[in-house]
């Protein structure tokens, strides 16, 4: 798999979301924060900084759950408490009704988020930013003016 592709962001339209209601307060929470580098665990990242990646969003996050056949529900208005300017996060459902995984190859909350991790820096949305990125900031470095510029005190 070299990227991701956008598959239904929303994850389940309004006529199923009513059905499925009840059942998805069961299933799993995963926060961007939960898998992000830039993190530290107290401000609540949960895997190891060598296995997590950069900045995660919720988008790509669901993506990465619908390419790995597991159920998922954004819920963008939701915060995450320790950092309540941390809008959204991702509703997966790890096991069906009856007790069984809906994925076997996913287990735990655990393996999912490393899975996510693996996925998210292959995101078809990254590689477009990283392929635009290098031809932007070039243009700012022909300018002659560096540091602050501003007033020297006296």
């Amino acid at each position: 798999m070299d990227h991701l592709h956008p598959g239904n962001i929303e994850g389940i339209s309004d006529t199923i979301m009513e059905e499925v209601q009840p059942s998805i307060k069961r299933w799993i929470v995963i926060y961007p924060v939960y898998i992000n580098s830039k993190k530290t665990l107290a401000e609540g990242r949960r895997i190891r900084t060598k296995k997590a990646c950069e900045n995660p969003t919720c988008v790509e996050i669901a993506d990465s759950c619908i390419y790995l056949k597991l159920p998922c529900v954004i819920e963008a208005d939701k915060a995450y408490p320790r950092d309540f300017m941390q809008r959204g996060r991702v509703r997966v459902q790890l096991k069906s009704e009856d007790g069984s995984l809906v994925n076997p190859a996913i287990p735990s909350r655990k393996e999912l988020m490393l899975r996510i991790a693996e996925l998210v820096p292959r995101h078809h949305g990254r590689i477009k930013k990283q392929e635009q990125a290098p031809s932007g900031p070039s243009s700012n470095a022909g300018s002659g003016k560096s540091g602050k510029g501003g007033r020297k005190k006296k």
